[in-house]
């Protein structure tokens, strides 16, 4: 399945994309794609259902996070090879986790905001794992069965921020704007394997990042066990995996992103996002 949430800032009704690519309206069936939802037997029956049940959307409406309430965004640092040598550091014998706040989220096509003292501000193009289930201390081979689906995440961050203020990683992190999630949350059973899938990022038409998640240093699967050692993850949680290289900061010249600029980027079978860059 592909869940969406459809409609205005704040007023986002429950979508699905059908098999021939169509909008279709679940409000019928659900309120929402809540935590609870995911979590319930009806996110279960629904992969069941026909989907010419339901009604289509006739129009091309705002897509916005696909999955509402959502009480921990947790993001992987240097989780890919390349990555970690253009930022010159090592690859890490563990996950690096940080925090990036939920005031952030955004949806797919959203515009993104540089803030207010911005002078590095750069891309990331992440596979995102919703959470579907309450889970803890989940052994490695049961963690997949706990992911509601998988999605597109644009983890931007100000550098400057992030590196040159003193503290943790989350002052970069968690800029309004800086958490684009979506179009689609897709189930496990539509992406196949995940570690096996194209990630990209066009800078105004220009490819920036072009890479797969088979270069991922820690799998999927691990990283739902790893983080479910250290805090409890509920429905709803998004994990953002980590980056490949061509971002800003591995540039011998780095380009940071400026008002004007246009950022296109996706992951085979998850979608696409775009969004315009504006500054505060």
């Amino acid at each position: 399945m592909k869940l969406v949430r459809f409609g205005e800032r704040g007023q986002e009704k429950p979508g699905m994309i059908d098999a021939a690519g169509a909008l279709r309206d679940l409000s019928g069936y659900t309120d929402d794609i809540t935590p609870a939802f995911l979590a319930g037997e009806a996110f279960v029956a629904l992969a069941e259902m026909d989907s010419t049940e339901f009604p289509v959307v006739e129009a091309s409406p705002r897509f916005g996070v696909p999955v509402s309430h959502v009480g921990k965004f947790i993001c992987v640092g240097l989780n890919y090879a390349d990555h970690a040598k253009e930022a010159g550091m090592p690859p890490p014998e563990e996950p690096i986790l940080f925090m990036k706040a939920t005031s952030a989220l955004q949806g797919a096509e959203d515009t993104v905001v540089l803030p207010k003292g911005h002078s590095k501000s750069d891309w990331e193009v992440e596979l995102g794992i919703v959470i579907g289930k309450h889970s803890k201390n989940v052994a490695v081979e049961d963690a997949l069965g706990v992911v509601a689906g998988l999605c597109v995440v644009n983890d931007l961050s100000e550098r400057a921020f992030q590196l040159e203020r003193g503290g943790q990683w989350v002052k970069g992190k968690s800029c309004d704007t800086f958490g684009p999630v979506g179009p689609w949350l897709v189930t496990l059973d539509e992406v196949g394997d995940p570690q096996n899938l194209r990630i990209w990022l066009e800078l105004n038409g220009e490819m920036a990042q072009d890479s797969s998640t088979n270069q991922m240093i820690f799998p999927v699967a691990e990283l739902v066990s790893y983080i479910s050692h250290f805090m409890s993850l509920q429905p709803g949680d998004i994990i953002s995996t980590g980056t490949p290289p061509g971002v800003a900061a591995g540039m011998k010249n780095p380009r940071w992103l400026k008002a004007g600029d246009r950022m296109r980027l996706g992951i085979d079978k998850l979608g696409v996002q775009t969004q315009q860059v504006i500054e505060e």
